[in-house]
């Protein structure tokens, strides 16, 4: 089944992902990846608190033009952000009329300081499978730092080369 599209379907693995400011002066950002079926765009509302809810507006235009969209919504780490209690983890929405664009409001609630990321993945379903973008959507909380911080000690391996070597704690 898959090499019957094989001719049909563009390589995009060595594709850069184009980060760009959103068209829409109302919206943060957006996300495109070449040949993806989706465009994501976002607005973060407010200034995220921790422990206080913030709302996060998102514009899905279709590249595909107008059909049904489901949309999921992931936090990776429970300890670092949540979906509130009223929303729910995945959407299905259907077009109005021949309308490529869909509007939708996610509500998330830190749990504590740092860079954490909503992640939204845009899908519909065909017959040969699905077909998905996947967003990841960076909420910063306070001021904690955007650095990685190193961690163990940098020793030299039998190569010479500097290597940071790990230790367990006791």
């Amino acid at each position: 089944m898959w090499q019957r599209h094989a001719t049909e379907v563009e390589d995009l693995s060595s594709a850069p992902d184009a980060r760009i400011k959103s068209v829409d002066p109302e919206l943060d950002g957006a996300v495109v990846t070449p040949g993806s079926p989706y465009r994501v765009s976002y607005r973060i509302i407010g200034t995220p608190i921790v422990g206080s809810p913030v709302t996060v507006d998102l514009r899905v235009e279709s590249n595909r033009g107008a059909q049904p969209l489901n949309l999921d919504y992931r936090i990776n780490d429970a300890t670092s952000m949540i979906l509130a209690e009223s929303q729910p983890a995945s959407v299905r929405m259907e077009p109005a009329g021949d309308d490529k664009a869909f509007t939708q409001q996610v509500t998330v609630i830190p749990q504590r300081e740092g860079r954490f990321y909503l992640n939204v993945s845009a899908y519909f379903e065909t017959v040969d499978g699905t077909m998905s973008t996947v967003t990841a959507i960076p909420i910063q909380v306070g001021i904690g730092s955007r650095e990685l911080e190193p961690h163990g000690e940098v020793q030299t391996d039998e190569n010479g080369e500097a290597v940071r070597v790990l230790t367990g704690e006791q």
